[in-house]
């Protein structure tokens, strides 16, 4: 049975750059505040004209120049967001269209910021058991135009940019490459720490006047647990991974967590031993992008040569639901 490999990534964020300053003329807020709290300087958003489709369409492309590939030896798209365009379809079939496809499937996974290492759980065994031979995995999400950018809402407001990050998948017959397992967990007993209530088919009507005036179309995050249960989750997740692999931390190559909170990263690398060269953190440039999180810092690793042939890649992951998850890859 092959392994899956990753053949090209790529990621996109739109020109807009959202400094801390910038926020504090918006809210009660200041640069040391938000830094202090979160490590983040700076974020990206949308502009009129952009959507979530359109940011993965973009690093969708630049995967498939890397790759040498052209859209039509796609055989399949997993979609991982949290942040639709609409509340149906799912993204998939928009970024199928602007990539002109029209036969092959998409999926939308919404696992919010475990979403990307979700949607390789999924796309791994399609790939291994020959269902697919050329995903497309992307993770997406525009954030900025649900944040209530007032100093009410400043608590999630400074944390949240837009972007996508893309990862081409296939198969690979080499036992020294790919994706050697992945493994995923939730809990629903913390669904409403860190969520969006509306709008939703729970309430009649599904959106409302007063459901907007309560602020229910807004994320609200109960910050403490959700600190709390990352720091301790993760690092089991990660531990999972490497026991399944007869595998230690010092094996590890470079960790590529989901970027929340850097303070969260650092108590994930803490628990987990393992030193500054061994983590990738840019949430400082781009915030919290959820899914797309994982597959930004990916390819900028990459790009900037911190991964190399036979070395060993770990990535976790904690969001909402409460879900986490975590994959050990060997490049």
């Amino acid at each position: 049975m092959p392994r899956t490999e990753f053949i090209a990534t790529a990621f996109h964020v739109p020109e807009r750059v959202v400094s801390n300053d910038d926020l504090a003329q918006l809210m009660d807020t200041s640069d040391e505040w938000i830094v202090q709290r979160s490590g983040i300087k700076t974020r990206y958003w949308v502009s009129d004209g952009e959507t979530g489709a359109s940011l993965a369409t973009q690093a969708a492309r630049k995967a498939l120049a890397k790759a040498g590939m052209r859209a039509a030896d796609l055989d399949c798209i997993v979609y991982c967001t949290c942040t639709p365009d609409h509340f149906e379809p799912g993204n998939g079939v928009f970024l199928e269209r602007e990539l002109g496809l029209t036969d092959i499937p998409a999926i939308d996974v919404r696992n919010q910021c475990s979403g990307f290492i979700y949607g390789l759980s999924v796309a791994d065994a399609w790939i291994r058991t020959g269902q697919y031979r050329r995903i497309l995995l992307v993770g997406a999400e525009v954030h900025s135009r649900g944040l209530d950018r007032t100093t009410r809402g400043r608590d999630t407001a400074v944390l949240f940019g837009d972007g996508a990050g893309v990862a081409i998948l296939g198969p690979t017959d080499d036992p020294a490459r790919g994706v050697l397992s992945t493994h995923l967990f939730a809990d629903g007993r913390h669904a409403e720490d860190l969520w969006v209530d509306a709008p939703g088919l729970a309430h009649d009507p599904y959106i409302s006047e007063e459901l907007i005036r309560q602020g229910k179309h807004r994320a609200v995050m109960d910050g403490r647990e959700v600190f709390k249960s990352a720091s301790l989750l993760m690092p089991q997740s990660v531990a999972a991974a490497l026991a399944a692999n007869g595998l230690a931390p010092a094996d590890i190559t470079l960790l590529v967590p989901h970027q929340a909170n850097l303070r969260i990263i650092e108590m994930v690398q803490k628990a987990i031993g393992l030193r500054d060269d061994q983590v990738c953190t840019n949430i400082q440039k781009y915030g919290n992008t959820t899914a797309a999180s994982i597959p930004i810092a990916l390819d900028e690793a990459l790009c900037n040569g911190r991964l190399k042939r036979g070395d060993l890649l770990v990535l976790t992951a904690f969001g909402s639901g409460f879900t986490w998850a975590s994959a050990a890859v060997r490049w």
